[in-house]
């Protein structure tokens, strides 16, 4: 039996069902299995998946966050949770692509939703919320790779020479509570409005991140990123915030790539996350020097 069949088999036998179902694997998940439920004329979307350690990914957590996130209004309820598995209401809509969110109609409305995701959701989170810090995420990384002797492991001493600058760079931060996987996937639209989901990542973080990650994850051109930023912070970008935030974003490709070297050793999912590594590290190169090209 596959990983995808035992996490099917897996979300068939949960406690909350009224009956037999039989769950349809919903494609995306690169950290956990999603499957859709039809039960008592009601659809449902199950999410399977332990923790994993290697990733900072604490299910219990996750959790928390899907429970803020949907009384803050964000996100869709969540109805059964259990060890390793976590019920949510289906939502009838469509994910957002990266062609969408370099839309005009679509840009003001993302960013819109993620102010109220930073600014609404610490009010209803319960419990021990982490802090999702992209550099000790990378330096994690770093130590990961090296205990399970990597092939990039040649490349690591300068991706940490690179990671400190860019953290110089950032500087202090304002704390928000990120979502920190701005993928256009996340990203729903039912035809009235925005639902953010997935909250694997969710912690407390500077809001330069899921900003850079919204613009780096979706090939957003300068003018668009600059017009997200004075869109967030309802202002004119002044030189240092640019400079931040290019910085933000190199880290935020930086991270991405490094998940990919780590998911290369640790992930079962069937992925190419060679290619993926590549992408992502090219992307982070021109970043890099896009930053660097500030400082000339």
């Amino acid at each position: 039996m596959t990983d995808t069949q035992d996490s099917l088999a897996r979300a068939a036998r949960l406690s909350f069902w009224s009956g037999p179902v039989s769950p349809q694997p919903l494609a995306g998940g690169l950290t956990n299995t999603n499957c859709l439920v039809e039960d008592g004329g009601r659809k449902y979307v199950v999410r399977i998946g332990g923790d994993m350690i290697e990733h900072g990914i604490i299910r219990t957590t996750e959790l928390a966050a899907s429970h803020a996130a949907a009384e803050a209004g964000i996100s869709p309820i969540v109805v059964h949770a259990e060890p390793g598995a976590m019920v949510i209401d289906f939502i009838e809509g469509r994910s957002l692509t990266p062609q969408d969110i370099r839309d005009d109609r679509y840009l003001g409305r993302v960013v819109e939703l993620l102010r109220k995701a930073h600014r609404d959701i610490p009010r209803y989170f319960r419990g021990p919320a982490p802090l999702f810090w992209v550099f000790q995420v990378i330096r994690d990384y770093t130590h990961t790779l090296e205990a399970g002797e990597s092939h990039h492991l040649p490349m690591l001493v300068r991706l940490l020479d690179s990671a400190d600058r860019l953290e110089k760079a950032v500087g202090p931060i304002e704390l928000v509570f990120g979502h920190n996987d701005m993928l256009a996937a996340n990203l729903i639209d039912d035809g009235q409005r925005l639902w953010l989901v997935d909250w694997d990542y969710a912690g407390f973080n500077s809001p330069l991140f899921d900003l850079g990650g919204l613009s780096s994850n979706n090939l957003l051109s300068q003018r668009e990123t600059e017009q997200a930023l004075e869109l967030y912070f309802d202002r004119p970008l002044s030189d240092e915030m640019r400079r931040r935030a290019m910085a933000m974003m190199a880290a935020s490709l930086l991270r991405e790539t490094m998940w990919s070297m780590v998911s290369e050793l640790h992930s079962r999912l069937v992925f190419d996350y060679p290619a993926y590594t590549a992408e992502y590290l090219g992307r982070f190169k021109a970043a890099m020097l896009a930053f660097e090209a500030l400082d000339r």
